[in-house]
């Protein structure tokens, strides 16, 4: 671990500030990514600043949904009761993620800023990666991709999120309430990840300086019907091969509103509004779900050791679906 400053910052203000002042200065919650990424030499701050102390870890009834502090702990948001109740996917979708001692850790707002997985960005050795040496290469197209997407890639990097948490936070249309030197901004889930394009070591849609201060959830009723299905080499602590979160809303047996968004495939969560709109007016039947898996999945470029993600995402998705509609 190469050296680095350390500071503590008692309001928001002061930490925005404090990044204005040093470029490359990272925020430091509850450090289970980043602090591993620096032991690692990936990842080398000059400052960390421990935000900590910052009065965002509370969670309320905000605009008819609610607002979750982005340094609210990952377990805390998974067992109250209100995220419970009203969005079940994301309770599910956290307490599927690594373990009880990182999600007692982990904050959500660090959740939403983990690093893309890949073994060849998590290891210096390998000198070809787009993420970490832009122009570099990525070994992982020709390499060992078996984890790797299948969805949105391209010829620089083909790394997915790792996040759980920000795969029912799309399929929840959920908001990501930033702050910075110019002022507040909301920020839709559906954009706050990037593709990698030509840019994959720019992950997210931040501005410089600007940090998250909270997750603002909708009212979306029908979101209380709403369920994470992880799919994943081991029962607990490993990333998801595939993950589907899905919301439904069914009346007589005929579907008005469908949410579905895949993980373990993409730079970022996957959603297909298109797909979505096939179900709308069909029945809650295995045919319907079929299709609109294969809508989701449409265009997906598997590559040497992973195309079994294809029909594995496609199961998935109906297995979600199914269990969704199942739901009192």
């Amino acid at each position: 671990m190469r050296p680095f400053s350390y500071v503590r910052v008692d309001t928001v203000d002061d930490a925005i500030a404090a990044m204005s002042r040093t470029p490359g200065a990272k925020l430091l919650g509850g450090g289970t990514n980043l602090v591993d990424l620096m032991k690692m030499d990936v990842e080398h701050p000059p400052v960390l600043i421990d935000v900590n102390r910052l009065p965002l870890n509370t969670i309320e009834e905000h605009r008819g949904g609610l607002r979750i502090g982005a340094l609210v702990r990952n377990s805390d948001a998974a067992h109250n009761q209100l995220v419970r109740d009203r969005y079940p996917v994301l309770a599910e979708a956290m307490l599927a993620g690594a373990s009880g001692q990182l999600r007692n850790m982990a904050t959500m707002g660090g959740n939403l800023m983990q690093r893309t997985r890949c073994p060849y960005f998590y290891d210096p050795t390998y000198a070809e990666c787009n993420k970490r040496a832009p122009g570099t290469g990525c070994a992982a197209i020709h390499g060992e991709n078996r984890n790797h997407a299948i969805l949105g890639a391209g010829d620089h990097c083909i790394a997915t999120n790792p996040s759980d948490m920000s795969v029912a936070l799309a399929v929840l249309d959920a908001s990501v309430a930033v702050k910075g030197p110019h002022g507040e901004r909301s920020i839709p889930i559906g954009t706050f990840h990037r593709l990698p394009g030509v840019t994959p070591h720019i992950e997210t849609n931040l501005h410089p300086s600007e940090m998250i201060v909270a997750i603002d959830l909708p009212p979306l009723p029908f979101a209380a019907r709403s369920h994470y299905l992880k799919i994943r080499d081991r029962n607990s602590y490993a990333f998801a091969l595939v993950s589907v979160a899905t919301a439904l809303d069914v009346e007589s047996g005929r579907i008005r509103h469908a949410r579905i968004a895949l993980g373990g495939v993409a730079h970022k969560p996957w959603r297909v509004p298109e797909a979505e709109q096939m179900l709308i007016g069909q029945p809650a039947t295995e045919a319907s779900y079929n299709r609109a898996a294969s809508a989701v999945l449409h265009g997906a470029r598997p590559y040497k050791h992973n195309a079994f993600k294809v029909q594995l995402a496609h199961r998935a998705i109906v297995r979600g679906l199914s269990a969704t509609a199942a739901l009192a």
